[in-house]
């Protein structure tokens, strides 16, 4: 009996995942993302250009309007900043920070640590 319960709920949910919209699909793969974390890496440039690199990035979260509660044009995180863009986190950098950049004026990769 409970494997014929265990076995209904499941076939519920999945049918219920493929009766959503793509973007409610995207929102709960982001959510889960967001719970289960990542190590990503942030990498910003200034047109060819590396300029700054953050590394084990937990999320990227887009910032919200506080009275409409629409997506503002930025993203913010937290994580390691690479001040010499080594590719790893050194002694003297050891020190998590907040971070944000506009979606106007940056180009930048996000993407999970493919050595961890």
């Amino acid at each position: 009996m409970k494997q014929k319960l265990l076995m209904a709920t499941i076939l519920s949910t999945m049918l219920g995942l493929t009766a959503c919209t793509q973007e409610s699909q995207n929102q709960i793969g982001r959510a889960i993302n967001n719970w289960t974390g990542t190590n990503g890496i942030l990498e910003v440039y200034a047109g060819p250009t590396l300029i700054k690199r953050f590394m084990k990035i937990d999320k990227l979260t887009t910032a919200l309007g506080t009275s409409n509660d629409k997506d503002r044009p930025y993203r913010y995180g937290y994580g390691f900043m690479d001040a010499n863009l080594n590719g790893s986190i050194d002694a003297d950098e050891k020190k998590k920070v907040y971070f944000e950049f506009s979606d106007y004026s940056t180009s930048y990769i996000f993407f999970e640590d493919p050595n961890s």
